[in-house]
């Protein structure tokens, strides 16, 4: 049973079917990605226990896979009581879906330097924090997806307007902010890190990535760092998703310096980011996130040469979607084009990713980049008129 069935939970349920699994996609709303492929579907509201009781009695999972933050954890701790397996494992769950107890347990139980920090949960409080950590700083809910609600503040007389975007973009029931030194970093990373039942856990070629607006716009793989600092990367990624436990992959973010490796934040599933390896992996993230989570073999995992990720953004409300240039974007050699399927729009949604392959890493990303843009979202009722 997957909890949230967004674009990342479709490529996951394309991977499980291959291997004949049975899947139930859940969604606060109907025809979500992953549901248009899995095997039964429920429109559910996951931060109701009574909800998510009525799904998983009727469908008596035997995996519980959460892929968004919006999740009643608590209630997944009794279903892993009752023999059912939560991915990692519910406490893992309710750790990372927040991000106060997953930097907490990195920075105070675990000693790994992360950005100075600290929390808020009113405005005055927030203006307090805001003066003692310093500008800039970056402020974003402790529970949102996608970076939303995410601002950087360079000033105090920002911190309003930055309270109330997060406050406005935190899913859940969660009015905690969490306000972030600003770190003047040379790149970020993902580390996918597959964690297995009983083999050792490893590693994918590192990802970099570039935000706008908190989110993802786009990624790429191999990202070149100095050895000992992928070494170092390597390590704090193990150390942590040692103390979460479970099986799976985790998407471990860091800033790199030309000094340090910081650690940034932790997604227990795939990641967006990681959404690359759809071209750049022998095997991508969510064949390696189900196979971990089955305890099947993983011999290797081979790095096919540079590649990158550009998304495709809607960019006006549309109650319905189809797209034009997807014929031009495709005339480029090494270049794909996946749609995923999301029944209505609104500005900067993401709705598709461009992927594409290079003889060397910036090739790669300006042709992912230009198919994105190739790409248009419009009404599907003003492309039927066109015909």
């Amino acid at each position: 049973m997957l909890l949230g069935a967004g674009e990342l939970g479709k490529e996951f349920v394309i991977a499980a079917k291959r291997l004949d699994n049975y899947v139930v996609a859940v969604d606060r709303y109907a025809n979500a990605p992953a549901m248009q492929v899995a095997d039964a579907s429920e429109v559910i509201s996951m931060l109701s226990a009574d909800d998510l009781e009525y799904v998983v009695g009727k469908h008596q999972p035997k995996f519980i896979i959460p892929e968004i933050e919006a999740i009643r954890t608590e209630k997944l701790l009794e279903f892993e009581q009752r023999g059912i397996t939560v991915i990692p494992t519910a406490s893992a769950t309710n750790y990372t879906m927040n991000r106060d107890r997953i930097r907490d347990l990195a920075s105070q139980k675990l000693g790994i330097r992360t950005a100075k920090y600290d929390y808020a949960v009113t405005l005055k409080e927030l203006i307090r924090v805001s003066d003692e950590i310093g500008f800039p700083n970056v402020i974003k809910p402790v529970m949102s997806s996608s970076g939303k609600g995410q601002s950087v503040v360079t000033h105090k007389s920002e911190v309003e307007k930055a309270w109330n975007y997060a406050i406005a973009n935190s899913r859940g029931d969660s009015q905690k902010v969490i306000v972030e030194e600003f770190i003047n970093f040379d790149i970020e990373i993902t580390l996918l890190t597959v964690k297995q039942w009983k083999a050792p856990t490893i590693f994918c070629a590192p990802i970099g990535h570039r935000q706008e607006r908190g989110d993802y716009q786009e990624s790429w793989q191999p990202v070149e760092i100095p050895e000992q600092m992928l070494l170092s990367a390597q390590e704090i990624a193990k150390q942590i998703t040692d103390a979460l436990g479970g099986a799976g992959i985790f998407g471990v973010e860091f800033f790199i310096t030309k000094e340090e490796v910081i650690f940034s934040e932790l997604s227990p599933r795939p990641h967006d980011t990681g959404m690359v390896t759809l071209i750049s992996q022998n095997l991508n993230e969510f064949e390696l996130h189900l196979r971990a989570i089955l305890g099947l073999p993983i011999p290797n995992i081979e790095q096919l040469g540079p590649a990158a990720s550009a998304v495709i953004l809607a960019t006006q409300s549309l109650d319905s979607c189809a797209y034009t240039g997807v014929a031009e974007a495709l005339l480029t050699k090494d270049v794909d084009i996946r749609l995923f399927g999301k029944p209505n729009a609104h500005p900067y949604r993401r709705m598709g990713v461009a992927l594409a392959k290079g003889t060397h890493i910036q090739q790669a990303r300006e042709k992912a980049t230009r198919a994105a843009a190739q790409v248009g979202v419009l009404s599907a009722l003003s492309i039927e008129q066109l015909f």
